[in-house]
């Protein structure tokens, strides 16, 4: 036996998927209780109603994320069912509170092979929706750079540069040919089906979607803190939230970008003239709102699989053409 498939023993075990789970929760709670003090004292500056919106937005954002994902993975294979589809992204999102920035596709193959869904499908389709949240909101960013306060473009330039390259990135014979270079470097065969155009314009869609209702909850956390309520700081609150979740994520080694999201999305809006205080209260908020979203869906999400387990065998799994499944 190698230790490959000893290892992959080890990530089936429900031991195993139970303890991770546990520790990925723990690492997500005390991503909302590092700022417990401050969290407390800003929720006493907004109305209760703007709280409970800016809550619901959360709850709306996370839902939708898994929408544009669940596009792509039905477009590299067999079509996932929607409650499957949600068991398998929110279960894996609660993974990417753990230090490593890996542990949220880790989880997402390990879940993914319980319905028939291989590990290199399920790893493709997270990174390809990822790259489609990162390139539709640099669009978001650019667009807030061009028409938002002025002092942005000349301090974020580089990001009106940037989105061409990411727009050639997402057109699918490019999308397609990139995917199949890495997969062929790790030495495993081809996606079931190439990812079409339709595919990529809903699955942006979704995104674009997704990015608007996270503006939705900083503009209207940011309106109750002195910000002016017009369209330009509405386009501003956009692009520096998609801005600031692009640069969490790129900093792979910080956990879900905690800490890093919020520098530079307190940078962005800190020409929205509010007060550097203010901009902390909305940052950190929007930070606790997003966490507890995706902590409840994954709890959810796991409750729901154990019960399904419970009840049914887990049917036969694809496997990647190399042995491994």
């Amino acid at each position: 036996m190698t230790v490959l498939t000893k290892l992959l023993r080890i990530f089936q075990s429900r031991a195993f998927r139970t303890g991770f789970l546990l520790l990925a929760l723990v690492a997500a709670i005390w991503a909302i209780l590092k700022y417990r003090v401050e969290v407390g004292e800003a929720l006493t500056r907004l109305p209760l109603w703007v709280v409970a919106g800016a809550t619901l937005a959360s709850f709306i954002f996370v839902p939708l994320t898994m929408l544009s994902w669940r596009v792509i993975l039905n477009a590299t294979g067999a079509p996932v069912d929607r409650v499957v589809a949600r068991r398998i992204f929110f279960t894996s999102q609660v993974a990417k509170y753990l230090p490593g920035g890996v542990w949220n596709f880790v989880a997402a193959a390990e879940v993914g092979r319980d319905y028939a869904i291989s590990r290199r499908r399920s790893v493709c389709a997270l990174l390809i929706s990822i790259i489609i949240s990162i390139v539709t909101g640099m669009i978001l960013a650019g667009l807030a750079v061009v028409f938002g306060p002025s002092g942005l473009l000349s301090r974020y330039w580089w990001i009106v540069v940037v989105v061409p390259a990411g727009i050639a990135v997402l057109l699918p014979p490019v999308l397609n040919r990139l995917v199949g270079l890495a997969l062929r470097l790790m030495r495993r065969e081809p996606l079931e089906t190439d990812i079409s155009w339709s595919a990529t314009v809903r699955a942006a869609g979704w995104a674009f979607l997704s990015w608007f209702v996270m503006g939705v909850q900083l503009w209207l956390m940011l309106t109750h803190v002195g910000m002016t309520a017009n369209l330009s700081t509405f386009m501003l609150a956009t692009g520096g939230y998609a801005l600031g979740w692009t640069v969490g994520f790129l900093i792979f080694f910080v956990p879900a970008g905690v800490g890093v999201r919020e520098v530079a999305l307190g940078a962005v809006l800190a020409t929205a003239a509010v007060s550097q205080g203010a901009i902390l209260v909305v940052v950190l908020l929007s930070r606790v709102f997003t966490t507890l979203a995706d902590i409840v869906l994954g709890v959810a999400a796991a409750a729901g699989m154990r019960r399904a387990t419970a009840k049914h065998a887990a049917p036969p799994v694809e496997t990647d053409g190399s042995g491994s499944r």
